[in-house]
């Protein structure tokens, strides 16, 4: 069922419900368990957005991984401040492993080049990327997202971990905002 609710001084609305998001990331969690058989694998969620979906994802792996917490910020509030910041990096232990990269939305893909170009440094194996939301309307990265949970348009959304202003993580759903004030 579909609810309405405010979060500080915005509403929102359903737009992907539990069901719905279960459904993505089992098949996700199929997909990469399928292309990582055999491999040493180390799953790097982006804290603090991606931690619900990482967590998901994760237990519905069926082959082996290392799970190592990093934390990039580039938003506060609704709004990218264009700069991105590090307070726990990617540990240097990812040398030769096969990384991935979870990420709760990727919009304009800033960060994650930020990203990118610091875990490239350790000499992993590969790095991939695995996104529960991609804009390919607000892209502008020069890379692949490697595994897209689905393609949303530019809607701000909250729950399952992503916050309006440091609230709503907690939601066990996607909620988006309805109203289209600045």
């Amino acid at each position: 069922m579909d609810r309405v609710m405010k979060i500080k001084d915005r509403e929102f609305e359903t737009f992907i419900d539990e069901a719905e998001l279960g459904a993505i990331v089992a098949r996700l969690a199929g997909e990469v368990s399928h292309d990582y058989q055999g491999k040493r694998l180390v799953v790097c969620p982006i804290l603090t957005g991606a931690y619900m979906f990482a967590a998901d994802l994760t237990r519905r792996l069926t082959i082996p991984c290392e799970v190592s917490f990093v934390r990039y910020s580039s938003y506060s509030g609704m709004r990218s401040t264009g700069t991105v910041t590090c307070s726990l990096p990617f540990p240097p232990d990812v040398e030769g492993g096969d990384v991935l990269i979870v990420e709760d939305v990727v919009d304009s893909g800033l960060s994650m080049q930020h990203l990118l170009d610091e875990v490239q440094q350790l000499h992993p194996r590969s790095v991939r990327i695995c996104s529960l939301f991609f804009k390919p309307g607000a892209f502008k990265g020069n890379y692949k997202v490697d595994y897209v949970g689905r393609n949303i348009g530019n809607e701000f959304i909250v729950g399952y971990g992503m916050d309006y202003d440091e609230e709503g993580r907690q939601l066990p759903e996607v909620m988006k905002i309805t109203d289209n004030r600045k």
